[in-house]
């Protein structure tokens, strides 16, 4: 039995093996060689400690492997986002077990949901010869670290929410982009060929319009027009904007950012173009407010927070919880470097590797790291009825 349960949690392992053991002949030997910037060692600026924050909890050393991995999480944060990193551990304990005891030396530090101090400790991190940083959690500290100079530094796997990546800094949690390609695609493989973009204006939104874009292309499906619009922009403007250009669109896909999409789904039914003929697709990040009875009838893709796939059973049995995305998480990439270490060797985090197109299945689903930083995964697909996620579609993906 205790074999049985191994070979469900090796899949991920297996997946990384096969696609590391084809690349190791073009893997360099060289460890980190190039210094970063020292201009840029600095924590981010003007970023506050989280308040409340309890004593730092002891780096903790797991595993007895030669690779060496650091891993930051805020186990000492106060609310949610330490209950979230202590979850993490537990996934990353259960990983180092299954996988990783053998392979990997994993270091954990305490961010203390601290900007400046996850900062600092990537930093120390990436110059004192870990050969993968997972985390941090904390957007400010992943964004800072996107910016540093050093085409030779490891490979930072960053568990922050809403982080786009960076070159050598891979957005591992699922983004919006993804989830708007994603719900795009979704509609699309129902023979949707005319679609319409509502994005909320940033520093993401030709992110998400490419995504979108590209996402629909598979399927000779077109974006006809992308209409940009801000918090204090006018919903229904924005709405008879796209209605001067684009005559009854196959779908409505409203990526709102942090904002609430309400506005522009009033402004839509106002309109009649919200409606049988004009199927709405939200994004990941709708989920993120009260479920409004706008919100009716809209298409989302997304994961589902409660589905961790082969580590279940196992983790519940072992931590006496059920296992949740933000465990789901951090399994995955303790389980991606042990397979890659195992495979290719503790020099084996290349580019060719980690950006595989073929990409890796682990408790979430299929996922990919793109040249940019930023990852691409397949999802679950629902329909909001009643108030609730009704699922459509066990998987969609806009790759």
């Amino acid at each position: 039995m205790e074999a049985g349960r191994r070979v469900r949690g090796l899949k991920i392992w297996a997946t990384a093996f096969a696609l590391a053991a084809v690349l190791s002949g073009c893997q360099s030997k060289g460890g980190v060689t190039e210094a970063l910037d020292p201009a840029a060692i600095a924590a981010p600026a003007g970023q506050d400690g989280a308040e409340g924050a309890g004593p730092a909890q002891a780096t903790q050393s797991l595993g007895t492997g030669s690779t060496k991995i650091t891993m930051l999480l805020p186990l000492s944060a106060p609310g949610t986002a330490g209950e979230n990193g202590r979850k993490m551990l537990d996934g990353a304990k259960l990983a180092m077990t299954d996988i990783g005891n053998g392979l990997l030396t994993l270091t954990v530090e305490d961010t203390k949901g601290d900007n400046a101090q996850a900062g600092k400790l990537a930093l120390q991190a990436l110059t004192t010869g870990t050969k993968v940083v997972i985390g941090p959690t904390e957007l400010p500290a992943a964004q800072h670290i996107a910016t540093l100079s050093g085409s030779k530094r490891p490979p930072v796997l960053a568990l922050a929410d809403n982080f786009a990546g960076g070159a050598g800094v891979y957005a591992v949690r699922l983004s919006e982009a993804d989830s708007a390609a994603a719900g795009a695609a979704g509609i699309a493989a129902k023979g949707g060929k005319k679609f319409v973009l509502f994005v909320a204006g940033g520093s993401n939104a030709s992110t998400v319009e490419k995504r979108v874009g590209n996402s629909l292309s598979i399927y000779g499906a077109t974006l006809a027009v992308t209409v940009p619009y801000s918090a204090g922009d006018s919903a229904a403007k924005a709405v008879d904007e796209m209605a001067s250009l684009v005559d009854t669109p196959d779908a409505v896909i409203i990526a709102s950012g942090e904002a609430s999409p309400s506005p522009i789904l009033a402004a839509l039914k106002s309109k009649g173009i919200a409606s049988k003929a004009t199927s709405v697709v939200g994004t990941s990040r709708w989920l993120e407010h009260p479920m409004d009875p706008a919100f009716e009838g809209a298409y989302i893709a997304t994961l589902d927070p409660g589905e961790t796939g082969p580590i279940a059973d196992r983790f519940r049995t072992t931590y006496n919880y059920p296992a949740d995305v933000n465990v789901a998480y951090a399994y995955d990439m303790v389980a991606l470097t042990a397979g890659i270490a195992s495979a290719v060797g503790p020099d084996g985090f290349s580019k060719q590797v980690l950006e595989n197109p073929s990409g890796f299945r682990g408790s979430t689903g299929l996922f990919r790291f793109r040249a940019d930083g930023s990852s691409q995964r397949s999802m679950p697909f629902y329909r909001i009825e009643k108030g609730a996620l009704k699922l459509v579609a066990k998987s969609t993906s806009g790759f």
